[in-house]
């Protein structure tokens, strides 16, 4: 009696998607992203091949190809070397010792300034009454109080009255005026750097500020222990504005995440890549990707021991032991940049402001006089 091979009558299972021939798609993939979660490298491998495989099958290509992860051994006496050169002049320069305007503020826009963006507040025409105010002088007195912090009320008698700048500057918060101004000033930056109008690449962040006695929509950060509110930014690779939301500080990042940038996707078509830190990976990352159509790259600490460092035992991607303590994060340091640039205007400091659109006004009012400034600068 024969005996029947058990290996011809095995029924053939099913073909693997994983091949020899992705094994250099991972390889690449972990050195670029060497601090990325198994699921990101499972997101960005699927990008790449069009694929749609889990990450266990990722994690079996990864060990195939001798890529694994390893913990950093932190040394506590040890602290990171911060990058930079020569020291840097910092604090007030002659830059900032601006001339006094009309109103006698040194806050005031100048002619240069002012001619950049005067048709956006300036009425041409129409019915009604001429205006009684100035439309500058009511941009000055803006412009005043979110850089001082003032109340409204302690505006100088050189301004209009508090109730008419006040009222001015809800009207033009409510129709966007702030941010329309914003948006030209940054791509006329964009042009003149060499830039294309519209990035395709972005950043968010989030910082948490505290609250004043007016009350309104706060909450609790625990991680930052501070009483308030939180400001939600998406800027592109330059540090400029494109989008921002407020909300209490007790949302979490996570939470908040997807409203901004579909408001910045909103605006620029393009974007392409956002750039984060670890609080948006996971689900967050996930499904911002699904629902913008955007890769979204996890920024992490080179000493983060969550989710390691991918190696390769012939070429490692990383010095076994890491400092711990600062060390300047590639893309998430221009969106910190750009909070530090609005806390320069005291308003932004903390919520003076009950309602929850005063305080998105107030940012890209800061944010688009700095441009103003940059550029007129550059005319002259």
């Amino acid at each position: 009696m024969d005996v029947v091979d058990d290996k011809v009558n095995r029924r053939p299972g099913r073909k693997a998607l994983l091949t020899a021939e992705h094994g250099p798609v991972l390889v690449a993939i972990a050195h670029e992203l060497p601090r990325s979660s198994l699921d990101e490298l499972t997101r960005e491998f699927n990008r790449r091949t069009g694929l749609s495989l889990c990450s266990a099958t990722v994690r079996k290509g990864l060990r195939q190809a001798g890529i694994k992860r390893m913990r950093p051994a932190r040394k506590p006496a040890e602290r990171a070397a911060v990058q930079g050169g020569a020291p840097v002049r910092v604090g007030y320069t002659a830059r900032h010792r601006r001339a006094d305007g009309d109103s006698g503020m040194n806050t005031d826009l100048t002619d240069a300034e002012w001619a950049l963006v005067a048709d956006l507040f300036e009425r041409n025409g129409g019915r009604g009454a001429p205006a009684t105010h100035s439309r500058r002088l009511l941009v000055n007195a803006c412009l005043y109080v979110v850089r001082t912090g003032c109340a409204w009320r302690l505006c100088p008698k050189s301004f209009p009255a508090w109730r008419a700048v006040y009222k001015a500057f809800r009207g033009w918060a409510h129709a966007g005026t702030f941010e329309t101004m914003h948006d030209r000033l940054r791509q006329q930056w964009r042009d003149r750097v060499g830039r294309a109008p519209d990035p395709t690449a972005a950043i968010i962040d989030a910082q948490s500020t505290r609250s004043t006695a007016q009350g309104g929509n706060t909450g609790f950060d625990a991680g930052k222990k501070v009483k308030g509110r939180k400001r939600h930014l998406v800027v592109d690779t330059l540090g400029l504005l494109l989008a921002v939301t407020v909300t209490a500080a007790s949302v979490q990042d996570r939470d908040a995440a997807e409203p901004v940038v579909a408001k910045a996707c909103a605006k620029v078509p393009g974007l392409k890549a956002l750039y984060a830190d670890a609080a948006y990976g996971g689900k967050c990352a996930k499904s911002i990707e699904e629902t913008q159509g955007i890769a979204v790259h996890i920024v992490r600490h080179p000493g983060n021991r969550t989710t390691g460092t991918w190696q390769t035992a012939q070429q490692p991607l990383w010095p076994d032991v890491v400092a711990k303590g600062f060390v300047v994060q590639a893309k998430r340091w221009v969106v910190e940049r750009t909070h530090a640039w609005n806390e320069r205007a005291r308003r932004l400091i903390a919520h003076h402001d009950r309602s929850v659109w005063a305080p998105v006004a107030w940012v890209w009012l800061t944010e688009a006089r700095i441009l103003a400034s940059r550029l007129a600068e550059a005319i002259i």
